[in-house]
Order: C-alpha cells, then sequence, then structure tokens
C-alpha cells in the first residue's frame, strides 16, 4: 500500500469514528500528516508504512507542537524493518507512541485501549498493583507463596502491588493463577506518559533567520513565540496580552507566492481542528485579507503600526475563531 493511500484509509476511519480531520500537511519538511479532533481529544498524526523513518527531531517536533496546542502526537505505521507493528501493542520512537492501524482501529472505532507495549528486552504491561495486593490477600497467600507460583522473589511481588510494571509472561500467569486480568490500558491519548521514557519536551529551535523580525514584533506585540522548523507553519504563538481566552496562534511568513497560498490553506485547515487562529505575513502586498480562515497581513502593514494592541486586534479581526460560522 502506498503512502498516501494509507493516509486517506486513515483519514477515513478517523472520520467514521467521529473525528474532524484536517486537511493533509502536503508541504515539507513536515512533523505530522493531520490534525483530528473529536471533543477534547486532539491528535496530530504522523502516517509512516516504516515507522523507522520517524528521526529524533521530527520527534522532537511532534512533542513539542503537542505541548504547545494541548494535543497527542501519535504515529500510526506498519512496520519497523525486522517486523509488522503487532496488534494490540504501543511501540514508541523519540517519547512518541507508535502503533498499527488495527490498533487504531480498536482504539478510536471500537474504544478498546491497548494493554501491552513494547520496551527494551520484551513486551510490558502496566500491572494493577492494588488489586493484585487484594485477590492475593483475599487467598490469605503471602508474597512468598505467590512468588512461588510466579517463580520470582517476593521482592519482585511486592514491587508488582507497588506498580511496577511486569512483561507480558507475568501477566499471563498472573490471569491463570488468578482467573482474572490484572493489567491496565496504555493510557494512548495521554501520550502513554505512565509507560514511556521519561523525557522533557525539548527546547525550542532557533528561528530562521528570516523570521526574527516578525517575531520580535510579535514577542513586542505581547505574545509569546514558539518557532517550529518542520511544521506547515512558522511559529505557534500565545497572546499573553488577551484578556479574552487565550487560543494559540498559527503563523507563516513569505513572499505571497503560489507556495504561500497552499500553506494559508493548510494552516487555516489545522487551526480549525485545533481551535487555533492563523495569520500569514506576506512580504509583499497580498490582494485579499484571508485566505478561508488565515488572515493575511502585510510586513508593510506590520511595520506602520505602532500599538501592540492594534497589532493583536487586526490578527483577530481578520482571522476566524473555531466557533465563528
Amino acid at each position: 500500500m502506498s503512502r498516501s493511500a494509507l493516509v486517506e484509509n486513515i483519514t477515513a476511519m478517523l472520520e467514521d469514528a467521529g473525528f474532524v480531520v484536517s486537511d493533509r500537511c502536503a508541504v515539507r519538511p513536515k512533523s505530522f500528516d493531520i490534525a483530528a479532533r473529536r471533543g477534547k481529544d486532539l491528535v496530530l498524526l504522523k502516517i509512516l508504512g516504516n515507522v523507522d523513518a520517524l528521526d529524533n527531531a521530527t520527534g522532537a517536533e511532534m512533542r513539542r507542537l503537542g505541548t504547545y496546542l494541548d494535543a497527542t502526537p501519535l504515529v500510526i505505521g506498519i512496520r519497523t524493518r525486522d517486523q509488522d507493528l503487532k496488534p494490540g501493542v504501543v511501540y514508541f520512537r523519540h517519547g512518541v507512541p507508535v502503533f498499527s492501524p488495527d490498533t487504531a482501529v480498536d482504539l478510536f472505532v471500537e474504544g478498546i485501549p491497548p494493554l501491552i507495549y513494547a520496551a527494551p528486552g520484551g513486551l510490558y504491561v502496566n500491572i494493577d498493583g492494588d488489586l493484585l495486593e487484594d485477590e492475593r490477600q483475599d487467598r490469605g497467600w503471602s508474597l512468598g507463596r505467590l512468588a512461588s507460583e510466579l517463580g520470582v522473589s517476593r521482592r519482585t511481588v511486592s514491587k508488582y502491588e507497588g506498580g511496577m510494571n511486569a512483561s507480558i509472561e507475568v501477566a499471563i500467569q498472573l490471569e491463570d493463577v488468578f482467573d482474572e486480568p490484572f493489567s491496565n490500558p496504555v493510557e494512548v491519548m495521554d501520550g502513554a506518559e505512565a509507560v514511556r521514557d521519561a523525557e522533557p519536551t525539548p527546547d525550542d529551535p532557533d528561528p530562521e533567520s528570516n523570521d526574527k523580525h516578525v517575531i520580535h514584533v510579535l514577542t513586542q506585540a505581547g505574545f509569546t513565540v514558539h518557532p517550529t522548523v518542520r511544521a506547515p507553519f512558522k511559529t505557534v504563538s500565545e497572546d499573553d496580552e488577551s484578556r479574552q481566552e487565550s487560543m494559540p496562534l498559527l503563523t507563516g511568513h513569505s513572499s505571497f507566492t503560489e507556495s504561500a497560498r497552499k500553506r494559508a490553506r493548510i494552516m487555516s485547515s489545522i487551526s480549525e481542528v485545533t481551535r487555533t487562529r492563523a495569520v500569514y505575513f506576506t512580504k509583499n502586498h497580498a490582494k485579499h485579507e484571508s485566505i478561508q480562515r488565515t488572515a493575511l497581513v502585510s510586513c508593510e502593514e506590520l511595520n506602520e503600526i505602532k500599538d501592540p494592541t492594534e497589532i493583536r486586534e487586526l490578527i483577530r479581526s481578520r482571522s476566524a475563531s473555531p466557533t465563528d460560522a
């Protein structure tokens, strides 16, 4: 299956599951392919045939964008170099949860979260330690008795009851011994924080030199500006001075070319799904005030405005909010 067909299939699956899905980010470089929202759940999805194609820089960018946009970065893929991704298993690449299309269908369509995650050394599950301790005590078993049944040490059983994760083999043994499962789901929509390595969100990248002026103006106008390097927009900004409900701002910046039009349309679609505003700063005069939901503001206009409040009002008046008709 081609990557384009895979993206189309995943998009259709998400729409069937009740998600609103953005247009595909058909520009380069790109850290994600589509954004999708269902209620409060927002995901940024990278869709790959071989998940080993996800490099560290892209994983870092996805995690940063997840923080800025209150979204969960995810990768859906078919295989690694060595094998197909197993159904019902969550993998990790550069701190981003990864799983197969079958697992995605289970999670998003059927509402069945995965129970297993892959880590160095094999496959593991999250053990419900409190339930395990209750069941052991109800049987009148000591830590030593359960340890003997499992072929592990008393200390290891104590750690399971304290919340330590277990190999899938141990989880199967526990289910056989007590005739019930003790596995908790992997909370994928929370980024699987409980099981992935504790990695801090990477620092913002340095902005490109030709974007520094726009970033300076936005900063002076009261925005906190986060540069990006692999997104269809140049920055994600937060309006720190707004007394209204804060809404992130996606910005682009270049000469007003056909490529800029394409990016502005993609930004419009993404902003609608992510519930943000979008503005494209042009180096030359644009005939229109917006492209779909993306505001167009020339750098000449920007330079003529001295009052930071006027800059924010100009952006707000030309860009559509997610609640606008």
